[in-house]
C-alpha cells in the first residue's frame, strides 16, 4: 500500500490554487511540496499544517492506495 495525495491536488484545483500557492499559505518549503508531488513520505507535522491552513481533515488530502 502507498499514500496518495491526489485528494490534495484536487482540492487545490477546486479552490483555484496551485502548488506554489500552497507553499506560500502554509510556509512549507519547495522541497516538501516536491515530496508531496512525488507521493514521498512527509511528517505528520506537515500534514497537520496543511489541514489547519486549508481547514480540512487528513482524509480530505490523502488516501491509501493498493500497489
Amino acid at each position: 500500500m502507498r499514500i496518495s495525495y491526489n485528494k490534495l491536488w484536487k482540492m487545490l484545483i477546486d479552490r483555484e490554487m496551485n502548488k506554489n500557492d500552497l507553499k506560500e499559505v502554509t510556509g512549507l518549503s519547495a522541497a516538501t511540496i516536491a515530496k508531496l508531488g512525488k507521493g514521498s513520505n512527509v511528517t505528520t507535522d506537515v500534514l497537520l499544517k496543511i489541514c489547519e491552513t486549508m481547514k480540512c481533515d487528513l482524509n480530505d488530502i490523502m488516501e491509501l492506495k493498493q500497489d
